[in-house]
């Protein structure tokens, strides 16, 4: 599971499209890392720059971003309508998948350092990655601006966290830089059946953390409650992390409330269009569907897919383009305009531009059977045992699903989804291993065809073999063991699941068994060649330990399914 971050830097620039281009041409020179998205403002003279791909590759695309743009930005000549302080005003990691904010803080603090050592700018981390309480807010951190940060420097409590305190040729130049670790913010509009903005703007209120102003009897008209002091008193709204207002889109011809939800793990994209949707329907007003501004993560979309699955009380465990599209539908995301996860969704963008090949599991049943018999050795038998066992699972899963279903097992339904959901997630590994398998091999044949000229090369390339050679033995492995714990799925169905597909579980234990015995030939032919006894005497010990598992359960599995039948 890779692990994708966002990275979003603002630099003091946004009038000159060539100087620009050369600052985020940069990017495009660091293997992992996509530029996503430019977009410049005139009126403040800033671009703000979206960066994602794997941690390290994001920061190293970052750092030679910020190193060019102090390069070809002079704060002393800048004049914009937007609070700045540097050349690159704001750098801002976000974690995207399969990452935490404490690795996202590790990932700052780590640019940070190397912006303040190797380029001498004054750096500053705020927000998540502050390293004091004081600093947390950007608006405190980059108080007094550009032109202030010559008293700033001077100031013992405003020392850098990183980079030089002295305001010379460097700095009055580049400026300074805040960098943070923050949530991802996602900017979200929802559509009214009205043309009503004050309306719209009531239902924002009653949502958006900050509230409303409170108010004697009608919460429109009444007089306004003030405090002892004779400021007004807010009276807060109904979710966290939520910023909103109404207004009225001519180009659609109705009113919106457009959001922005600055935690999606505090308030998700869910949570917000159905307290919405509640609060309309108490004017006499309907959601009819939403907006969705640039890119998401592709958590926000699956999280409310299964959301909504859950409400209906259907089975979550479906595969994930069915999710995405009960998520589409149910938030309206189609409403005004087609809306095609792979074009929104960050994780889709990024593996579809990065793609170098098609996988093996994207092929259709035709072109998949067509390649593998192909006279190319790859895809072989350790492809075909993960896509067997792929299928193997995919049987279970589906009789789970159809037991949740079942007339009159309404109250069955959670726990025939919870088994549904483990039958995905079985295959969905199990599928990943069948390109993986095809990988380890091309990783072998690259290892023979290195040099072996002088003794060191030939060192180099024998090392090189035998861990390509590991590889490969610990994928078919891999197939062997999630196959084995696939088998559960099995079992429980054959044991519990709908009557009238009980013979579909027995398939699936005899997918189950060719995939483990197929896969376990690859194990042996693979470390054949291998020296090392003790490797392979535990290789072969484990690797038989599931085979002989795998016919115990299999002739479990089979004998529930004929006793039924």
């Amino acid at each position: 599971m890779k692990q994708i971050i966002e990275c979003v830097p603002n630099i003091s620039e946004g009038r000159d499209t060539a100087k620009i281009k050369a600052i985020t041409d940069v990017v495009e020179t660091v293997e992992g890392a996509l530029l996503l998205n430019v977009d410049p403002g005139k009126a403040t003279n800033r671009t703000v720059i979206t960066i994602a791909g794997e941690p390290n590759a994001v920061i190293e695309a970052a750092y030679r971003l910020v190193k060019k743009a102090s390069e070809l930005i002079d704060m002393s000549t800048h004049k914009g309508e937007h609070p700045r302080f540097g050349a690159t005003d704001v750098c801002p990691l976000v974690p995207v998948a399969n990452i935490t904010m404490e690795e996202t803080v590790e990932y700052a603090r780590k640019l940070g350092k190397r912006i303040g050592d190797e380029l001498e700018i004054p750096t500053y981390f705020y927000e998540n990655a502050a390293t004091s309480e004081n600093r947390r807010n950007l608006a405190t951190v980059r108080s007094g601006e550009y032109e202030g940060l010559k008293d700033k420097l001077a100031k013992n409590d405003w020392k850098p966290d990183y980079g030089t305190s002295v305001y010379n040729d460097i700095v009055k130049k580049s400026g300074a830089i805040a960098v943070s670790a923050r949530d991802f913010l996602v900017a979200y509009n929802i559509n009214l059946n009205t043309t009503s903005t004050r309306r719209a703007n009531s239902i924002a209120f009653d949502i958006r953390e900050r509230g409303r102003v409170k108010r004697e009897g009608d919460a429109l008209t009444g007089k306004i409650v003030k405090d002892a002091n004779g400021k007004p008193v807010n009276e807060p709204g109904l979710l966290k992390c939520v910023k909103g207002i109404g207004w009225f889109i001519e180009e659609y011809g109705i009113a919106q409330i457009s959001y922005n939800l600055t935690n999606i793990s505090v308030t998700p994209i869910h949570v917000a269009f159905d307290k919405t949707c509640e609060r309309a329907e108490l004017r006499g007003i309907r959601v009819t569907g939403s907006e969705l501004i640039g890119l998401v993560p592709k958590k926000a979309l699956i999280d409310a897919g299964l959301y909504f699955l859950k409400k209906q009380n259907r089975s979550l465990g479906v595969d994930e383009d069915e999710i995405m599209k009960i998520a589409i539908k149910s938030l309206g995301l189609d409403d005004l305009t087609p809306f095609n996860v792979r074009e929104r969704v960050i994780e889709y963008v990024l593996e579809d531009r990065t793609a170098k090949s098609r996988k093996l599991v994207d092929l259709s049943l035709t072109a998949f059977a067509n390649e593998t018999s192909a006279e190319s050795p790859a895809p072989g038998g350790g492809s075909i045992a993960a896509y067997v066992a792929a299928l193997g699972v995919s049987l279970g899963t589906m009789v789970a699903n159809l037991s949740s279903h079942k007339r009159g097992w309404d109250d069955k339904w959670e726990y025939y989804s919870d088994w549904a959901v483990k039958g995905q997630s079985y295959k969905n590994e199990l599928l990943r291993l069948v390109d993986e398998d095809t990988n380890a091999f091309t990783k072998i044949m690259d290892a023979f065809g290195l040099p072996k000229g002088s003794d060191e090369e030939k060192m180099a390339r024998k090392a090189a073999i035998l861990e390509a050679t590991k590889g490969a033995i610990q994928v078919p492995l891999n197939v062997m063991q999630v196959t084995l714990a696939s088998m559960e799925v099995m079992l429980e169905m054959a044991e519990t699941g709908l009557p009238a597909s009980i013979s579909d579980a027995g398939v699936g234990a005899l997918c189950a068994r060719a995939a483990i015995r197929g896969a376990h030939l690859n194990v042996k032919i693979n470390a054949a060649g291998i020296d090392d006894v003790d490797y392979t005497s535990k290789l072969y010990k484990e690797s038989e330990a599931i085979e002989k598992r795998c016919e115990e359960l299999e002739s479990k599995i089979l004998a529930l399914v004929y006793s039924k039948i």
